[in-house]
């Protein structure tokens, strides 16, 4: 935290279990899903997002996850950055990091 900025460094697709899941869209589901957690905790949606940075281990699969991220960005999508990476920890397929921005109603969300 940064001001009024939340940054979210990098999420893996693993689970409070510590599996990960196999497909590049239960991937994508997860590593979102543990984003959502970050923000929930800080009084943030994914409304508050404004940048993503998405890492892909095959660039073949970005339609696959785009159409998990756009589940989770229903409305204006922040403004995202992807790229192909050689490998990512644990052989994971996707890696999602965030920059969230506290705005007024996130503020009163948050009870502050």
């Amino acid at each position: 935290m940064a001001g009024d900025t939340l940054y979210v460094s990098g999420q893996l697709p693993i689970a409070a279990d510590g599996t990960m899941p196999e497909s590049i869209e239960e991937q994508t589901r997860q590593s979102l899903s543990n984003i959502g957690y970050i923000l929930e905790e800080a009084g943030l949606s994914f409304a508050d997002v404004t940048k993503t940075y998405v890492l892909l281990a095959d660039i073949n699969d970005f339609a696959a996850m785009n159409a998990v991220y756009s589940e989770f960005f229903r409305s204006e999508c922040p403004a995202r950055v992807c790229y192909q990476v050689a490998a990512l920890p644990k052989a994971a397929k996707v890696e999602i990091d965030a920059i969230a921005v506290y705005t007024a109603e996130a503020s009163d969300a948050a009870g502050e």
